[in-house]
């Protein structure tokens, strides 16, 4: 960041994630009012529009469209080849001065980035939904040149094991696209619930959406709720869904977890299982526990023909070029243990049980090619061999993504220990249902993207990273408030801004000034002081490591 004496602490606008380059004026303020208009040429247009949609609520000003540059915001998609120094693809630069602000990118996604960096300089009353101050709306004058360090820039969200309703979903894509996110990984399937219509495959969520009850708390407590849990988007939710992604510039990854965590298929199809195995049971049911279960399809060409109906729906309803499989956590006793498989393992001329996890993966990853899709799968899909074109998802710890980068092929850092949101965020105990390490803001704000480990030409393989929010103990769009926040937000400045000058006590004082527009957003965030009494759960204890 570049400070040339200008003020004394930029913290000060609380701008998360950190612009690359800032110079801010002395005193200098563009004020926004009734007769401030929206100058817009056509490219940018729809950012126009979605900047009116967003400032004209609390503002109660009309932004009208109109001509600049005096009293003007005016936005403008650019020409780059005739610039001097590229933004690249996501880049802007926003420029306030007394009379007007200007926004400029080379794309709309990097005019959409300069648009929200231009709400978050405007006092934090702007982010609610309705007037509660009359302003002054004051912007002050800065220049900011900014782009984003990595591409895959994504949080994960799990709706399988609890159902978030759409109108949540929809929430945590604004919530997202403000810190500036672009890809949102929606685990869509697992043991405890199916989420998405399948019109060729009915059951999947008639059946396969709902469970009797949840646990209450971790597994090992073997407490229970006994209270029907379910839900699921139809296909028309998820294309709402992906496009109001797509106006936020964030695209919707699905995920589809398979062949294990496919308990929720099974209870609706029972042949799709190992029907022979003792494992599996004769009525088979979406699971009510958490863990890795022995639920995995079997092997008969006719499961996979039944995937790829799936799938074939699947790439209707997501364009995005990468589509999650899962491939992990896989049991092969079911197989081991089904003469069935074990035929179809000798038949097919695999070495042992294990590979037929492999088998399905490749067959999966053909399928998704000949749709022009490239198949997005987690690290376990490393062990072995993997799929032309294969993204791996490096979940457990760096290895995976090492392992694939080394092997030509591209990768998305998650691993757990330090950006998996579920985990507790402190010793306290008060903390709801704490699981896993201690993940605090902190160590959430220290996480590099790229393993030492990495050549310069191997690190080019390093797409991004995502924070992953499982959602096992985090039951509603408030719990996912408590885990995400604000620790998304310490993640969002690593993927965005430049590692090598991070430094945890300016962003904590930028937070304390963001937090105000957490407030005004309605996101109940966990506090530096701790928990608050009602964010708490001591009816589900957890089981921390």
């Amino acid at each position: 960041m570049t400070t040339p004496g200008v003020i004394d602490d930029l913290s000060d606008l609380g701008l998360i994630p950190e612009p690359q380059e800032i110079d801010v004026a002395v005193r200098l303020r563009f004020t926004l009012t009734a007769t401030t208009v929206l100058d817009a040429d056509e490219r940018s247009a729809e950012v126009a529009a979605w900047l009116r949609g967003t400032l004209g609520p609390a503002t109660g000003l009309p932004l009208r469209d109109g001509h600049g540059p005096a009293d003007a915001i005016t936005l403008r998609v650019t020409d780059p080849t005739t610039s001097t120094a590229s933004l690249g693809p996501e880049g802007y630069r926003l420029t306030v001065t007394t009379t007007g602000a200007l926004l400029e990118a080379e794309t709309t996604a990097g005019l959409f980035y300069a648009a929200q960096t231009l709400r978050m300089l405007l006092p934090s009353a702007v982010f609610r939904r309705a007037p509660i101050s009359s302003g002054p709306w004051d912007v002050p004058a800065v220049t900011i040149t900014d782009r984003p360090r990595f591409g895959w820039r994504g949080a994960l969200l799990d709706v399988a094991r609890h159902f978030l309703p759409k109108q949540d979903v929809l929430r945590f894509i604004d919530l997202i696209a403000q810190h500036k996110l672009n890809v949102l990984h929606l685990h869509l399937t697992d043991d405890q619930g199916w989420r998405l219509e399948i019109r060729r495959h009915p059951r999947l969520t008639e059946v396969g959406s709902w469970r009797r009850e949840s646990p209450l708390g971790d597994r090992r407590h073997q407490r229970f709720d006994g209270r029907p849990h379910g839900g699921y988007y139809t296909q028309d939710d998820i294309r709402e869904i992906v496009a109001y992604a797509a106006a936020r510039h964030i695209t919707v990854v699905p995920e589809i977890d398979v062949p294990g965590h496919a308990g929720a298929a099974i209870a609706a199809y029972p042949h799709l299982g190992n029907t022979d195995s003792p494992s599996q049971p004769d009525q088979p049911e979406v699971a009510t526990r958490w863990g890795i279960l022995d639920n995995v399809l079997n092997a008969e060409e006719s499961t996979l023909q039944f995937l790829r109906d799936v799938f074939d729906e699947v790439v209707e309803l997501f364009p995005s070029k990468h589509i999650g499989v899962g491939g992990d956590e896989c049991p092969t006793g079911p197989w081991e243990a089904s003469p069935r498989a074990k035929q179809r393992i000798a038949e097919r001329e695999l070495p042992d049980a294990d590979a037929l996890r492999f088998w399905y993966v490749a067959r999966l990853a053909e399928h998704l090619a000949a749709h022009g899709r490239v198949l997005y799968g987690w690290d376990e899909i490393c062990d072995g061999e993997l799929p032309p074109d294969a993204v791996v998802a490096s979940w457990r710890g760096i290895t995976g993504a090492i392992t694939a980068a080394k092997r030509g092929h591209d990768v998305v850092l998650c691993p757990e220990d330090q950006v998996y949101l579920d985990w507790r965020q402190s010793d306290d105990p008060g903390e709801p249902t704490p699981i896993g390490k201690v993940s605090s803001l902190e160590h959430v704000y220290t996480f590099e993207p790229i393993p030492a480990a990495l050549s310069e030409s191997e690190a080019g393989h390093v797409l991004g990273a995502q924070c992953n929010i499982w959602t096992e103990h985090i039951d509603s769009a408030r719990a996912v408030d408590y885990m995400a926040f604000p620790r998304l937000t310490a993640f969002a400045e690593t993927v965005w801004s430049d590692s090598r000058d991070r430094d945890f006590g300016d962003f904590a004082r930028r937070l304390a000034v963001h937090e105000r527009r957490l407030d005004a957003l309605g996101v109940e965030y966990r506090r530096a002081s701790g928990p608050l009494p009602w964010q708490s759960r001591p009816d589900a204890p957890g089981w921390p490591r």
